[in-house]
């Protein structure tokens, strides 16, 4: 079991065991919950919180589709995890804030709307996909299972029921040997992974499937895509065929907790130079470089604990 420390629930940071919810809660049941993964970063300046307005965001709207009020203001919640961050002592940290659905009733449609809880986790976390992937590249592989198809659930929302489609991609994925999955769309066209945006780079243009291919848009995805005009590269929204991941010369994945990783093998046949090609080592050095100060922060995406 995982100790997290201090965890600010229901408007209060609390030791763990006193943080519960109701074997009833609606979200348990019926997967009522929206979320964000964040992270904080060592910086020269202090720990600094990755684009947290911006997550945060995201979790209103998510929990807007739902018809779900959550019940504190933005400005609440943004303190709560710089201060969750804070007593947990945390340098760089990763940050799960939550919103789910209680103990309304048994029943899809709530019988009290606005039972809600809302709980902000912080923990310690290297990176996700592996530190050598990080380096030079994962093995990775597009699964039997495709991504929601259009009209079903939004998967625009960071809702805790979509993930159920990841977690048959990557399971799949590692019974293959690989490190992660890849999910087509209903269309046959690239859709995402698990959890993460997908890029290739072919014939110097970097191209990545559109919001309208059932994925979630990432915060991640929009900071490599700013990094990379910044440096006069182009990047371009298209459909993707499964075909030209196998010859493009680059690939790589991006999300939270996945950052920016180069994908090395694709169904076990070798991307470009085997390991993390030039385009994505820049984009990869642009990125980290926000938190070491050699990337001038002009966005205002570190906000400091």
């Amino acid at each position: 079991m995982v100790n997290y420390g201090k965890i600010w629930f229901n408007g209060e940071i609390r030791d763990e065991s006193e943080c519960t919810v109701s074997v009833a809660s609606h979200a348990l049941h019926y997967g009522t919950s929206v979320f964000e993964g964040i992270r904080g970063y060592k910086t020269p300046q202090g720990t600094a919180i990755f684009r947290l307005t911006d997550h945060l965001e995201r979790m209103y709207f998510s929990a807007s589709i739902y018809r779900m009020p959550v019940p504190y203001d933005l400005e609440t919640l943004h303190q709560a995890c710089r201060d969750t961050v804070r007593i947990n002592e945390l340098e760089s940290a990763y940050i799960r804030p939550i919103v789910l659905r209680g103990n309304c009733g048994i029943g899809v449609i709530p019988k009290d709307m606005n039972m809600v809880d809302t709980a902000i986790i912080t923990t310690a976390w290297g990176a996700y996909l592996g530190e050598d992937g990080l380096k030079n590249g994962i093995k990775a592989c597009i699964t039997s299972w495709n991504r929601l198809a259009p009209n079903t659930m939004p998967p625009g929302s960071k809702a805790g029921g979509n993930y159920l489609s990841s977690l048959l991609i990557g399971l799949e994925a590692r019974e293959r040997g690989c490190i992660e999955g890849i999910g087509l769309g209903v269309d046959g066209l690239l859709s995402e992974g698990a959890g993460e945006n997908i890029f290739i780079v072919e014939k110097e243009r970097i191209v990545t499937p559109p919001v309208s291919s059932s994925i979630l848009a990432g915060i991640t995805r929009d900071t490599v895509t700013t990094l990379a005009k910044e440096r006069g590269l182009e990047v371009v929204e298209q459909s993707i065929a499964r075909e030209q991941m196998y010859a493009a010369d680059e690939i790589f994945m991006t999300g939270t907790a996945a950052e920016v990783t180069p994908v090395s093998q694709l169904d076990h046949i070798v991307i470009g130079n085997g390991g993390c090609g030039p385009v994505t080592k820049q984009l990869q050095n642009d990125f980290f470089g926000l938190f070491n100060g050699s990337t001038k922060d002009r966005w205002g995406w570190l906000e400091y604990v």
